[in-house]
Order: structure tokens, then sequence, then C-alpha cells
């Protein structure tokens, strides 16, 4: 009997040509369900997708591909951030004025958890306009980069966003954040040299926090009081307004109320200067973080009923942040490229594991026939008998044994 070898398994050679990612639509298809799940429920997007394209698919399809590439887009920035700080390289140039603001939102996820989602935005300063009488700054060419991670590892990965904008070789850079601990950590590692501005609308919360201690919530006397203290802020700076302040808490030595919030404003005085900040040609609001938290995050994964498992978090973020600073068209071929290569090395793991299996089984042992040249010789067996523990009989008749 003979052996032949094993047919190898194949795929179709026109795969590779046709640039064809793994699943069962085409490479534009499967492009056009991940944006649109980006944008929207995915129960919505396949609805969509059966509507205008035709291609009727169901909601965990969506959900898989959409997660799938997130988590690639999520590993590509994680990668990034591992070379810059390898090599170091040199920061592409940055816009002429340039402003930074983080800022944290709270998301659902599974079993009533709620976590909270960090958000940078970057974005460059315009010249100011008037607008209704009043100077407006605006921030344009905005760009995200959100995770739900500590604070210490999202001021690490943010480096890939803060080196694809080229932050650190912008003229000048201005933070306008609130007063959170992490915030200011953030900045002293991206840009301590950056013009320091505490969130207005931010400050103003301590201010009107104090009028409702000494008039009462939502009274016109608190809200008077309230306006005219902070148009004095916005016009004047904060040095009369702290000393006011410091008046009142010492007719009411007891008031937490007033000793905490002039606490926090003492503090940060300096990143209050906003006449100078104005005059300067900065924005003193973060209404860029509070929007982006708004539009990136919360939209797509705060919606109605909305769940999210904690792994799924990270990657619909990262597709939220690449649609959101209109990045789709430069980083989807990136994410398309990883797709095919992930389906090429698991189309090989599955040959290689299949090819081990498909090996023919050793030939049987074949007994040569008995010829003249080739005599078979009997094998001797030995007798059982031989082994029985009596030599002899144990019984002799008498007269044969006189013998």
């Amino acid at each position: 009997m003979a052996y032949v070898q094993s047919v190898d398994r194949g795929f179709f050679p026109l795969d590779e040509e046709l640039e064809l990612l793994p699943g069962i639509l085409t490479p534009y298809g499967h492009e056009c369900l991940v944006r649109l799940s980006g944008w929207m429920p995915f129960g919505e997007a396949a609805e969509i997708m059966a509507e205008f394209m035709r291609i009727r698919v169901g909601r965990s399809l969506c959900q898989r591909y959409t997660e799938e590439a997130g988590e690639i887009y999520e590993q590509m920035q994680n990668q990034e951030v591992e070379r810059l700080e390898k090599k170091m390289p040199v920061a592409p140039a940055g816009a002429e004025k340039m402003q930074i603001s983080a800022d944290g939102a709270m998301v659902p996820l599974l079993h009533g958890k709620w976590e909270e989602v960090r958000t940078l935005v970057i974005g460059e300063v315009q010249p100011a306009r008037l607008e209704k009488g009043e100077w407006v700054v605006h921030t344009r060419k905005l760009s995200y980069f959100s995770r739900k991670i500590t604070a210490q590892e999202f001021t690490r990965l943010a480096l890939v966003e803060i080196q694809r904008r080229g932050v650190e070789n912008a003229s000048q850079v201005a933070a306008v954040m609130d007063g959170a601990d992490w915030e200011q950590g953030f900045i002293d590692h991206h840009c301590p040299n950056a013009t320091r501005i505490l969130d207005f609308p931010h400050a103003g919360e301590h201010i009107s926090a104090i009028g409702e201690f000494l008039f009462g919530e939502g009274t016109p006397e608190m809200k008077q009081w309230t306006a005219q203290r902070l148009h004095q802020l916005k016009h004047d700076g904060p040095s009369e307004l702290l000393n006011e302040i410091r008046g009142l808490q010492t007719q009411n030595p007891e008031a937490q109320v007033i000793s905490g919030n002039l606490a926090y404003l003492e503090k940060r005085e300096q990143q209050m200067q906003y006449p100078q900040f104005q005059a300067q040609g900065w924005p003193i609001g973060s209404g860029i973080v509070e929007s982006g938290n708004k539009l990136v995050v919360e939209a797509r994964l705060k919606g109605s009923g909305m769940h999210w498992a904690d792994a799924h978090v990270n990657p619909m973020l990262a597709i939220r942040n690449m649609i959101c600073s209109d990045r789709w068209k430069e980083d989807w071929p990136k994410i398309a490229a990883l797709l095919r290569k992930q389906k090429a090395e698991k189309r090989h793991k599955l040959f290689s594991s299949r090819q081990n299996q498909d090996k023919p089984a050793p030939a049987p042992f074949m007994t040569l026939p008995n010829t003249p040249l080739n005599p078979i010789v009997p094998q001797k067996k030995d007798n059982p008998w031989k082994k029985f523990k009596f030599g002899h009989a144990l019984y002799k008749r008498p007269d044969i044994a006189k013998k």
C-alpha cells in the first residue's frame, strides 16, 4: 500500500487582492457599518444600513465590528505612545495660539455602576471678535482624546494627541480648566509653561454658593449679588472680590461655606486674572471640553437604556474620538490594514493547525512472505505445565515404589 502527501487547504487568491476584511461584508460596507455605529446606537445603524445600502445585518454584528475596529485603534494609539516615549521624536509645528482643556464625565456600566471618562480637547485659538457688544474668543479645529482610565495613565496616554497636534511647539498655549488636582498635574506634565486659566463659570459656582448662603437659594437678592460679583471678577480681577469675601468670613467665622470657597478661590488667584487673559486674546471658559463631554462621550455612551461592559468603553471612545476629530479618512485605512493583517495571521494559524492534524499516520508493520530466502522460523513457546510447582506426582503405587 502506498501513501501520498496530504493536499494543502487553500484560500481564494483574490481575497488579498480585493483587500477583503474579516467577516461577511465588502470593505466599503464594513467601513460604513462601523462609521454609522460610531454615530448612533447599534440597532439604528443596522436599520440605516438596510434602508440606504440594502445590507441587512443584526445589531450584534454592528456592535462586534465596531468594537473590533475601536480596539485596534486604541492599540494603535497605545503603541504610538510607547514609540514616542522610546524614540522621543521632534513634535510637528503647532499653531500660533493653542488651548487645551481636560475634564471628566460619568458613563453607565453594567450592574448599575458608573465610571468617569476623562477627555482632553485641543484646539487653535482664533482672534477675538465682537459679538453682542462684547469681545469673544473662539477655539476651532478641535480634536479629542478620551479614555476610562486613571488620571495618571490618562496623562501618559494623552501624549499621542499632544504630540500629534504639536502643542510642544506652539508659540503660546493656554490651559483652561477647572481646579481639579489631576488636571493641574496634567498641565505640569505636558506643558508647564502654559498660561493657566481657571474656567470662569467654575469660579462663578463658588461665588454663587456664597451668595446662596447670604441671601437664600434662588432669591432675587442672591441673583443680583452674584451677578455684580461675577461682573467685577471678569472686568476688574479677583483682588477686591477676595477682600470682600474675607470680610464676610470675619463676620461669619463659623460659616464653612464662606471659608471653604474662599480658600478655594485664594489658592487659584493667579488663574483668575481675567482682564489680563482677555487682553491677551485668551478664552476664559472651558466650554470646548464641556461640549466635548456632551457631544463626544455622553451623546453615544449615555443614551437611554445604555449600559456598557467595562472592556467595551475605551474601544467605543476611540471610534468616537476619530469621528469627532475629523480623522476618519486619515485613520480608517490604518485600521483596515490591521484588520486584514489579523485576518491573515488567523488564517495562517488555522492552516498550520490543520496541517499538523492532517499529517499521515505511520505505515503499518507488514509481514514479509515465507520464501526460501526469508524462511519463517517458528518461535518456541513456553509450556505452562513446566512452571507447575510440583515436579512429580504426589501419589505413587506401592508396587512401583518398591521397584
